[in-house]
């Protein structure tokens, strides 16, 4: 299997010194190359045509949000992983919609980013719980869609109806980023019933993880649901 290519963006020496050694210390993944702002950031994606872009959202000459439109409007297939200072919701909501396929705080572990590249080379959606959060309440203020997530993203063409009761009510509590452990205490059940409807929720809507999940059901419009779903 061919290692996974990044490309590092980060005006930051240290912060994508710090990038390289993460991912050249993985044997699936390497560096491609690196920017140091977003028109650098642009000419390379187009040259080197990596598997994913890692990108601040805070850069000079060209800033974030504006370098992800000008990939993505070259390279509608470009998997962009946004790794930012920022929680702000509406910069989360407009990373997406610009077109990043996740979104990360700096301060975030070793694991997660890790994690975050692996699933965005895949073009899946990556979103930690509390971000995924933030999206929501971020697009409920806004009224706005999410353009940026494309159609072979979210596989599933099954309707919500598709699940009981108990999983819509499941499946709206991950769209607000619950973890297992808090929907179980929300819905007063064990940690491993919450696994079991978790399980049948991606195996019946024929999604790959809880990613996609959030963003199915945001697209069905559960998330504006009332929380009585019963």
């Amino acid at each position: 299997m061919n290692p996974i290519r990044v490309l590092v963006v980060d005006d930051h020496p240290l912060m994508r010194e710090a990038l390289r050694a993460a991912i050249e210390d993985e044997v699936d993944m390497i560096v491609a190359g690196e920017a140091r702002d977003g028109e650098e950031a642009v000419m390379l994606a187009g040259s080197l045509h990596p598997d994913v872009i890692i990108m601040d959202l805070f850069m000079p000459v060209k800033d974030g949000l504006e370098t992800i439109h000008d990939i993505r409007c070259r390279d509608p297939d470009a998997h962009i992983l946004a790794l930012t200072s920022s929680n702000d919701e509406e910069r989360v909501v407009a990373a997406i919609q610009a077109g990043a396929l996740g979104y990360l705080l700096k301060d975030a572990g070793r694991v997660d980013i890790l994690q975050g590249i692996r699933q965005v080379s895949q073009g899946q959606v990556f979103l930690p719980p509390h971000m995924a959060r933030k999206l929501v309440n971020g697009l409920r203020k806004s009224g706005a869609p999410i353009k940026a997530v494309e159609a072979d993203t979210i596989i599933s063409e099954q309707p919500v109806e598709a699940l009981t009761p108990r999983e819509q009510e499941v499946l709206k509590l991950i769209s607000q980023g619950a973890s297992n452990h808090d929907i179980a205490e929300r819905l007063f059940l064990s940690d491993g019933t919450v696994r079991t409807h978790v399980h049948h929720i991606l195996e019946k809507l024929n999604l790959k993880n809880r990613n996609q999940a959030i963003v199915y059901a945001m697209k069905a419009g559960l998330t504006e649901r009332p929380d009585n779903l019963h």
